[in-house]
């Protein structure tokens, strides 16, 4: 059990402005002097990105349905070592979780496990006593998520912020903070949501110190800390790679074999527990850029491709020929790659009319869809990664359609919410484009490991 201070910030509904809190609150206590620990609930890449130019410590992601609810208090734990204190941000609306399974995976169903006071961010632009009766709902709602304050969003004036106090005195909920109108913090979004840090670094910069000014002036730090403070004992033990890969099959075995991870701004969407597991594991995890680099690191045995937006950067990746054609001779050569939706693409022959490195015989667009929703799944054969039967839950977020040509297995079946199989095994090679969070399943990272000894 673990005394770490914490809050998770949450709010009625999707646009509230909780980024913009969570985010600015991060960096506002990190200004003080405090090692805050980031983290984000659900399978969201983009804003731990934030939080981590917020904190200057890695954003990690709490999700329960893809982890499970027994790994949410570990993770938390292994992200807060050594932290002075913890923010979470929700997803969605506070009881907002996976669709059709009540609340799970939801900000007030991880907020619980972690036993952790809410502070509620309310969009109050358009209503002034009607805030108390908004408030008072979502803390009875459940007796066993605790609302430990309340910060006011888009108030326009002092008389407006006076009507909201006065109708929110009686509710028991203190008023923790009140940010006024003010024009949007330069956080541009596209198809997929905010863009990412490393595509904009300076101006994400500025962005964050907007938005811990306006956290700092607006709210009382004071009070949110000691709110933070008031949290009892976080249930159970640090998660650790280490141990995590052990129990999945026996001790790891020695150190050796070169695993590259693409990065950069066309691959910013991956799991920090990846990496740790795969080193955990036996691997020399080495970072490149499929953008800048023309090589991959030196003695590569294995290569995983996370997700990111290679649409965007289409054709920089494609005019990058020295590299494609080694990420292209590694695959064919039947070393282990794992490509999760954006690695996927970068596989295909081409994406948008740009060339890709071919590995895989399929066509990649730009689709008028959005495909967005936890998956579970079934490995429909044996891969680097699963053996076939192999039960793991997942995550799909893209805009892209992959039209596949002939020869290659898929690698999973869904089997919920949705009934089709997808992706593709082909030699050493997993590409899907599910998300998967190997923590849950730190077989997939030994089993990958192993394969980059012997292939």
């Amino acid at each position: 059990m673990s005394p770490v201070p914490r809050l998770v910030v949450a709010a009625p509904s999707s646009g509230s402005g909780k980024t913009t809190v969570a985010t600015g609150l991060m960096a506002a206590l990190a200004a003080r002097g405090l090692a805050v620990s980031p983290h984000k609930v659900g399978p969201d890449y983009i804003d731990p990105g934030y939080h981590a130019l917020a904190t200057g410590r890695t954003g990690r992601n709490l999700d329960a349905y893809l982890c499970g609810p027994e790994l949410v208090a570990p993770l938390f734990l292994h992200g807060a070592r050594g932290c002075d204190l913890a923010v979470v941000e929700g997803v969605m609306g506070l009881y907002d979780g996976a669709a059709g399974q009540g609340e799970l995976a939801s900000t007030a169903h991880v907020a619980k496990l972690l036993r952790a006071p809410v502070v509620l961010v309310v969009d109050a632009s358009s209503q002034s006593r009607s805030v108390a009766a908004l408030v008072h709902g979502f803390a009875s709602w459940d007796p066993e998520v605790r609302i430990g304050g309340v910060i006011l969003n888009k108030v326009a004036s002092d008389r407006h912020e006076a009507l909201l106090r006065e109708a929110l005195d009686a509710s028991g909920v203190p008023v923790l903070g009140v940010l006024r109108r003010v024009p949007r913090v330069d956080t541009p979004s596209r198809h997929l949501g905010l863009v990412p840090v490393a595509e904009r670094r300076a101006a994400a910069v500025d962005a964050v110190a907007a938005m811990a000014a306006a956290v700092s002036e607006g709210c009382d730090l004071d009070a949110l800390v000691r709110l933070a403070r008031s949290a009892g004992a976080v249930p159970g033990a640090p998660w650790d790679p280490a141990e995590a890969v052990a129990s999945a099959a026996g001790p790891a075995g020695r150190r050796g074999p070169v695993v590259a991870v693409a990065g950069g701004p066309a691959f910013t969407f991956s799991y920090a527990e990846h990496a740790e597991l795969l080193a955990a594991a036996g691997a020399e995890v080495v970072t490149f850029d499929p953008l800048r680099d023309e090589e991959l690191p030196e003695g590569a045995a294995g290569l995983v491709v996370g997700g990111g937006f290679p649409e965007v950067y289409a054709a920089e990746l494609s005019a990058n020929e020295p590299l494609r054609e080694q990420v292209a001779g590694l695959a064919l050569g039947g070393a282990p790659v794992a490509a999760e939706c954006a690695g996927l693409l970068y596989l295909c022959r081409e994406l948008d009319g740009q060339p890709m490195c071919g590995v895989l015989d399929a066509g990649a667009r730009m689709g008028e869809r959005l495909t967005l929703g936890y998956r579970d799944a079934v490995a429909v054969g044996d891969s680097v990664l699963a053996v076939a039967g192999t039960r793991t839950r997942g995550h799909e977020f893209h805009r892209t359609v992959v039209e596949p040509g002939a020869g290659a297995a898929p690698a999973w079946g869904l089997t919920a919410p949705v009934r089709r199989v997808e992706g593709f095994v082909q030699q050493g090679v997993h590409a899907s484009y599910l998300h998967t969070h190997w923590a849950a399943a730190p077989g997939a990272a030994r089993r990958f490991v192993e394969r980059c000894r012997t292939s």
